[in-house]
């Protein structure tokens, strides 16, 4: 049962071809915490349902084309492939990730595995900020201005989270949770969620 402990809300963009666990995994941990999070289908077809790279389809609140993204304080950007690409190829999704990147914007972007080289570092956002991704995407950073940091699970360089990979989905999802609600709350929510790591 959600129950809602601050009033920012944020937005998971779950393309066609998207890491389902990396997606889900930090939508759980929010809505666990009681942080609002819609999940938005960034879909070929134009519906609320996405197919992830491993073929399991996820119904959406929500389709990128009818988002207000005023409404939300931080926009969620997953990885996969080809997932990541799809979402580097959403216009009207790029558009905002850049608004909400800018330094002093008071909003906040998050991306996991490929998606902080795809999208972010290839649209200069990283350019001079500390940030890491999936080893494979992690030149992507350093190409575009950026400083790569390849051993940690979660970067935050001012309004701008980024991490690794499926495995470092939680940590993300902590992460988050800790910038919005305190660490007290991420003790709670590792507790919740049996966390050893």
């Amino acid at each position: 049962m959600f129950k809602q402990r601050t009033d920012k809300r944020v937005a998971a963009f779950l393309a066609d071809g998207c890491e389902e666990v990396e997606a889900l995994a930090v939508v759980d941990v929010l809505f666990r915490m009681g942080i609002p999070v819609d999940t938005v289908a960034v879909a070929d077809d134009g519906g609320s349902t996405i197919v992830s790279s491993h073929q399991i389809r996820i119904s959406c609140d929500r389709r990128v084309q009818d988002l207000d993204f005023a409404g939300y304080d931080l926009l969620f950007l997953p990885g996969g492939m080809p997932g990541t690409n799809n979402l580097a190829a959403c216009d009207v999704l790029c558009r905002h990730v850049d608004a909400f990147a800018a330094p002093d914007s008071g909003k906040c972007v998050a991306a996991i595995c490929a998606a902080p080289g795809v999208v972010l570092a290839r649209r200069g956002l990283l350019r001079g900020r500390k940030a890491t991704a999936n080893p494979n995407f992690q030149h992507e950073i350093a190409q575009n201005g950026g400083t790569a940091v390849a051993d940690q699970r979660v970067v935050q360089d001012g309004n701008v989270f980024t991490s690794q990979g499926m495995g470092t989905a939680t940590d993300l999802g902590l992460a988050l949770v800790g910038h919005y609600l305190g660490q007290e709350a991420v003790e709670e929510a590792k507790q919740k969620i049996v966390y050893w790591g």
